[in-house]
């Protein structure tokens, strides 16, 4: 028995995450798209991974790279988070941001980044899972993340 897609989505959507813009640099432009779907993979050797929709607007330039930078958002950057996931313009245009090893930029004003180079790619349906090895990571700023939950930006209760 199929499940609807909508339906899956939904359920999905009820396991709160932390939001992440994944960038990238292939021939000298920056590329950057708005993911939820990351994950600490392993500690010895540093292993992360995102998910990417083959239906991406950037899924060309991830796939011609041998880097990324993981740049996980803080609260305050809901914006910047629905600008990099718009299909349509300059991601970059107004965002500023700057290098480490691999030269995929770190965005001003996350919470943390994480340097990567490709360790792998593994094919998942309508998605390829890419994996990275962290050359440098590191904790950026002290502030609250930015959440996502059921279709919409959260934020963590008061303590």
């Amino acid at each position: 028995m199929a499940i609807d897609q909508r339906h899956f989505r939904d359920v999905m959507g009820t396991f709160a995450t932390g939001v992440t813009i994944i960038t990238t640099v292939v021939s000298g432009a920056p590329h950057g798209i708005t993911a939820n779907s990351f994950s600490s993979v392993s500690l010895d050797p540093p292993l992360v991974l995102f998910c990417l929709g083959r239906s991406s607007t950037n899924f060309d330039a991830f796939m011609e790279t041998d880097n990324f930078a993981v740049n996980i958002l803080s609260a305050s950057q809901d914006k910047l988070s629905t600008h990099f996931a718009m299909f349509e313009g300059d991601r970059f245009d107004g965002t500023a941001w700057n290098a480490w090893e691999t030269g995929a930029p770190i965005l001003d004003g996350v919470i943390s980044a994480a340097d990567c180079v490709l360790e792998a790619r593994h094919d998942a349906g309508d998605h390829v899972i890419i994996v990275g090895r962290a050359l440098r990571a590191e904790t950026v700023l002290d502030a609250a993340p930015l959440l996502y939950h059921r279709g919409r930006y959260a934020a963590l209760a008061s303590e």
